[in-house]
């Protein structure tokens, strides 16, 4: 057993240093060792295959950041489910019927959502004046 605290955390600092030493010294050889070639496709951004369009500096649409918002909204509201799985065999009946009630509300926003046509990105965007 350890007496000290440096007994103690000296396999953690070993294991840091060796982990520093490692990736520094894989860094050092792809800068030695690999080929520097430059050109024209080599410096342009890679977009998953796509040939880019446009610049960096484009808007997205307004749509990209309700759908991004909805989905860490349900993500969240999912993970809410785990805790009540570990506890249901406790709560019995009392925590189905909660259970029942949260999954029906969440239900009711996302056909809410779906009705007002938020997660249809090919729909064009009604003109201003309609828009309440």
């Amino acid at each position: 057993m350890p007496t000290t605290d440096i007994e103690a955390y000296f396999p953690v600092l070993v294991q840091v240093l060796l982990g520093v030493a490692v990736g520094a010294a894989l860094v050092a050889l792809g800068v030695l060792l690999g080929k520097r070639l430059k050109n024209k496709v080599k410096d342009t951004p890679y977009e998953c295959g796509i040939v880019p369009t446009g610049t960096a500096r484009d808007r997205f649409s307004v749509k990209f950041y309700l759908v991004a918002m909805l989905f860490i909204l349900f993500d969240i509201e999912a993970i809410f489910l785990y805790p009540w799985a570990v506890v249901y065999r406790e709560l019995k009946l009392f925590a189905f019927f909660e259970m029942l009630l949260f999954i029906g509300l969440v239900l009711a926003g996302f056909f809410y959502i779906w009705k007002k046509g938020v997660l249809n990105w090919a729909a064009e965007d009604p003109p201003a004046e309609n828009q309440r």
